[in-house]
């Protein structure tokens, strides 16, 4: 990404240091947009979509730590850089536990400024633009920073031909990460087979993972290749390899040593050249301990581990998922539904996820079944998580949450024609200025928006 396609939002009361700032920011070649005030901010960062935001602490009416809270209820991993030039330690201490990105103090030091941008945008870059993902990764979607370190150590490991063993709860994603790596390898051209040890049955074991000859057993009428030559080329990807039973442990952890295999009823062993993948939600150290699984297998499988991280671990990623599979499940329920209420996502955000992503989708399935709104409201949600009510924004704070959010749909839909909003909001023009004036909203910012 080019040094002009990186978006800073710079957030001031002082128009002074708002201009000077800003004159610094452009002249190391960042895009900018600035804001008078917090309410203001919230309206432009609908538009421009920054990767990272500076804002004073101290302002009227919203202050820099609103303005962050209220930023990290829809953007909860947007970098946030606080100026003041009221600085304390305590201020720099509460600011950054709360999730504060940097804290600064005036006057800004401009090689410490635009140091913290940097930082910051090797997160911020990272979770607005998915459309610098590669092709490999394009399936799992995230905007974690837990992930995309972990999925960033899988790319490198992928260039090599180590196994790897992928752990994490039922529901994490881990098949999802085993093609990705097969993606992101040379092996990408060729097959990815996927097997799933719990569901094959102990006495069909061998042949299926090895292959037998005709007549080798009573059934077998015909050669059958084995998911190991299946697989020749490419990827061998076994799921749930802490089920494998003890027999075939031994004959697996021989073909890994040798990466030959020989068919049931054969004479003779036949090489392959395949990677292994292997998976398992269960603990293979305690299975280890209890004599269950070989302990030399665990180890050639074991070369590079990698543990997915629960849903609960990466909330950010919640309202994205959220979303992509109301866009995929569009196909099946149509396209009436158009998202959730503001009540729904902080529902979706705050549960625990037991049964993680897998358990995600299906929640959001059966609210698009059961919705004839366009927008599906909390009930729906705590019914299909099971989930009582927990936190409520005052009332006051839910009716401007509520305002803001729907004068910028209003902005967006009508391309920012004052003239058409307030038609559909059934309020004359001079009303509806005053509210757009009491968010800091200028219709101008949604001309250009698609």
């Amino acid at each position: 990404m080019s040094e002009s396609n990186k978006r800073i939002l710079l957030v001031d009361d002082d128009p002074d240091l708002l201009r000077l700032l800003g004159m610094r920011l452009t002249s190391a070649g960042y895009e900018l947009t600035t804001a008078s005030s917090g309410m203001e901010a919230l309206s432009r960062v609908a538009v421009f979509r920054p990767h990272v935001v500076i804002t004073d602490l101290r302002m009227q009416g919203m202050d820099g730590m609103a303005l962050f809270d209220a930023l990290h209820e829809q953007y909860s991993t947007l970098p946030v850089i606080i100026l003041t030039a009221h600085g304390t330690i305590n201020d720099a201490v509460t600011a950054t536990k709360r999730g504060v990105f940097g804290f600064l103090t005036k006057p800004v030091d401009k090689v410490e400024l635009i140091k913290q941008v940097e930082d910051a945008l090797r997160i911020g870059i990272t979770n607005i633009d998915r459309q610098s993902v590669g092709v490999w990764r394009e399936k799992i979607i995230t905007q974690s920073p837990l992930m995309e370190e972990l999925l960033n150590q899988a790319q490198r490991v992928a260039q090599n031909r180590a196994s790897v063993f992928v752990g994490g709860d039922s529901g994490t994603g881990k098949e999802l990460l085993a093609r990705a790596i097969h993606e992101a390898s040379s092996r990408k051209n060729g097959p990815f087979v996927a097997v799933n040890c719990s569901a094959i049955p102990e006495s069909l074991f061998e042949s299926e993972l090895f292959g037998h000859k005709k007549g080798s057993f009573t059934g077998a009428i015909r050669d059958h290749s084995g998911l190991f030559r299946e697989a020749d080329g490419g990827t061998l990807f076994l799921d749930e390899i802490g089920d494998m039973p003890k027999s075939i442990q031994v004959k697996l952890l021989r073909v890994l040593q040798e990466m030959k295999v020989r068919p049931v009823g054969g004479t003779k062993d036949e090489p392959v050249d395949v990677r292994i993948i292997s998976a398992t939600h269960a603990n293979l150290e305690n299975a280890m301990r209890e004599g269950i699984f070989r302990e030399d297998l665990y180890y050639r499988l074991n070369v590079v581990t990698f543990l997915l991280p629960a849903l609960a671990q990466r909330p950010e990623d919640i309202p994205l998922l959220a979303n992509y599979f109301l866009r995929t499940l569009a196909e099946i329920y149509g396209d009436k539904v158009k998202g959730f209420s503001p009540e729904a996502m902080e529902c979706l955000v705050n549960f625990e996820w037991p049964g993680n992503v897998r358990q995600l989708r299906n929640v959001v399935e059966q609210c698009m079944a059961l919705s004839n709104t366009p927008l599906i409201p909390l009930t729906l949600v705590q019914r299909a998580v099971k989930d009582e009510p927990t936190q409520f924004m005052s009332l006051q704070d839910a009716r401007n949450k509520f305002e803001r959010d729907y004068l910028i749909r209003l902005l967006q839909m009508t391309g920012g024609s004052v003239t058409q909003a307030a038609k559909l909001a059934k309020r004359n023009r001079t009303e509806f200025y005053r509210l757009l004036a009491r968010h800091g909203m200028k219709p101008e910012d949604f001309k250009e928006t698609e």
